[in-house]
């Protein structure tokens, strides 16, 4: 038989056109230029006056041309590594990685399945579940534990992340003092500054404030990590009907200026340093004026905002996925999750977060990871298209059962036994057995099965330890020596 071996299609979401990509984009230009935004950082403000920018007191125009060359020196690949300086995460292409969330006042509690308020231990214990999970790629604190002195509440559960896994990090900081003790610790880990810079484990999560503030906290992060070549994203609150209008398509442009003006900051004090792209543009819900996290316009505009990636900035972006409004892990839990799982897949984002997020943000579950953990992978295999050769077309087997005569099936046949593993999706937790065969196991619902799950994780996986040596200068930077 001749060779056949087709490249795969994959299929693939795309919900902007050219056209409409460039009117957003104009639109945000529009906005910086025009109406501008407000800069708290005087540091920044000197920088953008040298650069060109038109200033009055702290309020800043800023022209076309600071955004052209920002995004001209800004790579256009990200890598992000484990800590052992092994590539986990390449962000570029289509390349998709997922994984938790940060700053979770709450937590459902997996013991008792009660709501309570979020404390270190919960850090370390959303750290090792991640670390033990093969779909799931990275950790965030997953918690604002209240435990632990407010003011340096980021370093706390940076450490506790750092002592229970290997995989890339993504942290969230307060100010430069504490970004600098985190950076610290990170160097500790890597084996020195210039191997940390060479292959980051960590990037940082920071947000301005909508519409248009930069408060000088959020913009001393950034120049830090411009100037350390730490990799950053900086998402806005461009949630739409709070911070920026209520149509989609003014709260991205909204959110992707003040994107933007991160970027040339970014640049104009680290050039070439990486920056992720990536508003966030959610809703505020009319009704209960919160922002929602299940909501079908979040992953809708990711995925316009995955368009303006391809059509337009050319950077690694940022998004969200894995998250409900739900207050438990139910059925609109499952829901909500998997749309924006695969909505994220498909629109080939590349860092996404906020896996096992309930009650809009607020609450986390080890549960609900650990089901977001089987959701991606379900999801990856859609994605992955229709293999199509030789071997997949079956031929042969197709001859052989059916010359077989009465009584050949093909699930006898060899070629089920050599290709059904990667043929067929196989879950784990996702139950597909006989009603008498899962009344016998127990009746066990999802919730459950996912419950002991994490259980087993937290109990039966082993995380790599630090050296002694490196765990001992951890603690010594907590406490401030």
């Amino acid at each position: 038989m001749k060779p056949i071996d087709i490249p795969t299609f994959q299929p693939q979401l795309k919900v902007l056109s050219r056209e409409q990509a460039l009117a957003i984009h104009t639109a945000a230009l529009k906005i910086l230029e025009k109406i501008g935004f407000k800069m708290e950082h005087p540091g920044a403000l000197e920088m953008l006056a040298n650069a060109g920018c038109q200033i009055s007191h702290d309020w800043v125009r800023l022209p076309g041309h600071l955004v052209k060359e920002a995004l001209g020196s800004a790579p256009r690949q990200i890598a992000l590594y484990d800590h052992k300086g092994k590539k986990a995460m390449p962000l570029t292409n289509g390349n998709h990685f997922y994984g938790t969330g940060s700053d979770a006042t709450f937590t459902l509690d997996l013991g008792t399945g009660e709501r309570r308020r979020a404390i270190l231990k919960d850090v370390a214990n959303f750290a090792k579940l991640v670390d033990g999970l093969e779909n799931i790629a990275f950790a965030m604190s997953m918690a604002n534990p209240e435990d632990v002195p407010v003011e340096n509440i980021y370093v706390h559960v940076f450490a506790e992340m750092v002592k229970n896994t290997n995989k890339p990090i993504v942290f969230i900081a307060d100010s430069g003092k504490d970004i600098a003790k985190i950076y610290e610790m990170a160097c500790l880990v890597a084996g020195g500054e210039d191997k940390l810079r060479s292959k980051p484990f960590i990037l940082n999560y920071s947000e301005p404030i909508s519409p248009l503030r930069f408060p000088q906290n959020v913009v001393e992060k950034l120049i830090f990590c411009a100037k350390k070549k730490i990799p950053i994203c900086l998402p806005s609150g461009s949630n739409a009907g709070g911070g920026a209008p209520v149509t989609l398509a003014g709260a991205m442009a909204l959110g992707i200026a003040e994107n933007l003006v991160g970027l040339v900051v970014h640049q104009l004090a680290g050039k070439g340093s990486p920056f992720l792209f990536g508003p966030n543009v959610s809703v505020l819900d009319m009704k209960s004026t919160v922002v929602s996290y299940g909501g079908p316009e979040w992953s809708l505009t990711q995925a316009a905002l995955a368009d303006m990636r391809d059509e337009v900035y050319g950077l690694p972006i940022w998004a969200f996925a894995g998250a409900s409004d739900a207050k438990v892990m139910d059925a609109q839990a499952g829901a909500e999750a998997m749309f924006s799982i695969l909505s994220a897949m498909l629109s080939r984002c590349n860092l996404i977060h906020d896996i096992g997020f309930l009650e809009y943000g607020s609450t986390s579950s080890l549960e609900m990871v650990t089901m977001v953990n089987e959701l991606v992978a379900m999801s990856r295999f859609f994605t992955e298209g229709i293999p199509v050769n030789n071997e997949t077309l079956a031929l042969e087997a197709i001859e052989r059962v059916i010359n077989g005569g009465p009584g050949s099936i093909f699930l006898t046949d060899d070629h089920t036994f050599k290709y059904f593993m990667q043929a067929q999706f196989l879950p784990k937790l996702l139950d597909r057995s006989r009603y008498d065969s899962w009344e016998e196991a127990g009746a066990k619902d999802l919730y459950k099965r996912c419950n002991i799950e994490a259980r087993r994780i937290l109990s039966e996986h082993q995380v790599e330890p630090k050296p002694a040596e490196v765990l001992q200068e951890i603690a010594g930077v907590l406490q401030g020596h």
